[in-house]
C-alpha cells in the first residue's frame, strides 16, 4: 500500500477530522500552533448536501492552515437515501453513518496497514453526553479528543476563533436535514428554492417527510411548509431566536466528527 499522507518521524500519522464547524476548526488552529512542526492531515466527510458556504469554508480553512483538507466521501445524501429507500429522521440515523462514521473508519483502517495513527476529534470538556468512541476500538488508532484535555468549553472555543479571526458558515451542516429548525427550513426555502424543491418532491415520492408531525403547528412535509413560505407566512419568532444563537455560537448539531 502507497503513503499517500506525511507522518512524523516515528511513523505516526496525525489525522485531524475537520468538519468545519465550530469546534473541529479551532481544534484544528490550536493543534497547529501548539505542534507547528507536526505534519497534521485534516480530513472532512462531506455529504454532498452542504450548502456553498460550506465549501468555501473548507477551501479558506485549507488555505489557512497550509494543507488542503482530504474529502473522503462514500456517497450523497440523496444516493443513500435512494439505496435506503427512506428518509433518515431522529431514530434512523443513516446519513450520518453511512456518509460520515463508516467512511473515516474505513479511512483510518486503511492507514493503520502502513502504520500508527493518532485521530483527533473536536470534542469539548463541557460535552459530557458525547463518548466519540465510534474509532476507538480500531487496532494501531489512538483517539484523541484535545479540547476536552485542555478543559476548553464552548467559550474558550468561541475565544480561540476570534483570536485566529476565524468565522464559521451559520450551517455547517445538509442543507437538508431532519434535525433542523423550522427558521433554517425557511433560509433554505428562501435562499436555494431548487434544492428545497427537490427534497420536497422527494419527499412526494417516498411518501415520507423529514420534519416530524406535530413538531409545530407549521405543516410537515415541505410541499406544505414551503406553500406556507410562499404566502408570505414568516416563521418569525424562529428565525429571531437562530439570529441570538448565533451570535454566540453554531455548527453541526447531528454529524460533526
Amino acid at each position: 500500500m502507497t503513503e499517500l499522507f506525511p507522518r512524523d518521524n516515528a511513523g505516526v500519522l496525525h489525522v485531524v477530522a475537520l468538519s468545519g464547524g465550530h469546534d473541529s476548526t479551532a481544534l484544528a488552529f490550536l493543534l497547529r500552533e501548539k505542534h507547528p512542526d507536526t505534519p497534521y492531515v485534516y480530513v472532512c466527510t462531506p455529504t454532498g448536501d452542504e450548502l456553498p458556504p460550506m465549501f468555501e469554508h473548507w477551501l479558506k480553512l485549507g488555505e489557512r492552515l497550509g494543507r488542503r483538507l482530504v474529502p473522503i466521501m462514500a456517497g450523497t445524501l440523496y444516493s443513500v437515501i435512494d439505496d435506503e429507500k427512506m428518509l433518515p429522521n431522529f431514530r434512523i440515523r443513516f446519513c450520518t453513518r453511512r456518509l460520515k462514521i463508516e467512511p473515516y473508519r474505513k479511512f483510518l483502517c486503511e492507514q493503520t496497514k502502513i502504520g500508527p495513527i493518532i485521530s483527533y476529534v473536536g470534542l469539548r470538556a463541557d460535552e459530557e453526553g458525547r463518548a466519540g468512541g465510534a474509532y476507538g476500538d480500531i487496532d494501531g488508532v489512538e483517539m484523541r479528543f484535545p479540547l476536552r484535555e485542555w478543559g476548553m468549553g464552548e467559550d474558550a472555543v468561541q475565544a480561540a476563533l476570534r483570536r485566529f479571526n476565524v468565522v464559521c458558515p451559520d450551517r455547517t451542516d445538509c442543507g437538508n436535514c431532519y434535525h433542523q429548525r423550522l427558521g433554517e427550513w425557511y433560509e433554505y426555502w428562501r435562499d436555494y428554492p431548487e434544492r428545497a424543491q427537490r427534497m420536497a418532491d422527494k419527499e412526494l415520492a417516498l411518501g415520507q417527510t423529514l420534519r416530524t408531525p406535530g413538531r409545530d403547528t407549521w405543516p410537515t412535509a415541505l410541499r406544505d411548509l414551503f406553500a406556507e413560505f410562499a404566502k408570505g407566512n414568516i416563521p418569525t419568532v424562529s428565525l429571531n431566536r437562530m439570529k441570538r444563537e448565533r451570535m454566540e455560537a453554531g455548527g453541526c448539531r447531528v454529524c460533526s466528527l
